[in-house]
Parts: structure tokens; sequence; C-alpha cells
């Protein structure tokens, strides 16, 4: 069995450009808890823990925070990175309420898409996230159909998706739209350019001459 994730924070009071250029040199990274009806709470998590549950949970996936001593269940709601550095820079948590719905958007997986059938084809997905609400409990961490059968000119809709299966879901798309096709290989024909010889081209001195 995998271990339990939780991700540690600290309450944060020192706020400012300066403070928090401070706590990331020190490795730390300030984060923000939202919860629907309560001021917002101002965090710390060490760029480690952080970076470990947000590869693992991504944006899709709910987990536990404990923030000294007190526990809840959050997702993540933005994460701000490094222009070019493979730093976060702060990040933004959205306190979960078990009983209520969510509203969330989730990746599109196209499962197998290396090992379709049909070869050679071109595959073409639209869609790559889809917007869904239900409670958290049966809350999924992506949509997934599976593509390795599909014929060339076969199209795959929204109803096609796992999740579209899903009575306790309800999906904020129309079911009939397009989410990945398959295409043939367009090959592409280059134009054989005829190169004029150096030597047939006349100078500047020769068109005088001419004239």
């Amino acid at each position: 069995m995998a271990d339990k994730i939780i991700l540690n924070l600290n309450n944060r009071e020192q706020v400012g450009k300066n403070k928090v250029d401070k706590l990331r040199g020190e490795g730390l990274v300030p984060g923000v808890v939202y919860s629907k009806g309560s001021e917002p709470s101002h965090v710390i998590a060490t760029a480690r823990d952080l970076n470990k549950v947000y590869s693992a949970m991504g944006t899709s996936n709910i987990f536990e925070i404990n923030v000294e001593g007190k526990s809840s269940m959050v997702l993540f709601k933005e994460i701000q990175r490094h222009p070019y550095k493979n730093q976060i820079l702060h990040f933004d948590l959205f306190l979960v309420d078990m009983s209520e719905k969510l509203k969330v958007t989730i990746p599109v997986v196209l499962e197998g898409k290396d090992d379709i059938k049909v070869q050679p084809s071109n595959l073409i997905q639209v869609m790559d996230e889809i917007e869904i609400e239900c409670l958290p409990t049966d809350l999924p961490s992506e949509a997934i159909v599976s593509v390795i059968d599909m014929a060339i000119g076969d199209v795959i809709e929204v109803k096609d998706l796992d999740i579209a299966k899903n009575s306790k879901i309800e999906i904020f798309t129309e079911l009939t739209e397009t989410v990945a096709s398959l295409q043939e290989v367009q090959e592409v024909v280059e134009e054989e350019t005829t190169a004029t010889d150096a030597a047939e081209v006349p100078t500047v001195g020769e068109t005088k001459e001419e004239n």
C-alpha cells in the first residue's frame, strides 16, 4: 500500500517581496490557502516537499495538508513557476469541503496513443482538458479514452470518455464535441526547382553593353 501523501505547512507571518525572497533563499516556498466564506491564510512549505507532492497529485487530486497540527483536505488551485528555472515560486491551495460538490478541470488522457494499430496515421487531440462537477469523493484525476483501435477517419467525442458513463459526474461540455480524430498522414511533396546556372545570368556590365 502506498504511503499517504501529506504536505506539511507552517503559518506565514512575513509578507512583502523582500521577506518572500528571503524565504525562497532558505529553500521555502510561500503559499495561500483559500476557503469558501473565510479569509485566505498565508503558509509556507519546503521546496522539496512541495515539489514531491505536486508531482504526485497535480491539479486534479485531493490530498491532505497539515498546518501546525491542523489537518485539512485541499486541491492545488494554482502554481507559479520561475520563467526558466525548474522552481515553484508560489502556490495556491483550495480547502475542500468533502460534503459539497466541486467544479474542477481535469486532463483528458488518450490511452494507448503510442500503440495505435493503424499505421501510419496522425492522431489529432483537440481537447486537452474538460470541466466537471462532482462530490470530492467521486473526483477522477483524469478523463480517459482508449485510442488503440481507432481507424482512419474515426472521431472520439466527449460521450466516449470514461467519465461520461459515470452518473455522479456532471460534464460542462457538449457530449458531441470532438476530443480527438485519426487522420491519414499527409505526404509533403516538394516541388523541384531548377537552379539557374550563374554563368547564364548577365552581369551589370553585360546588361549595359546590350543597351
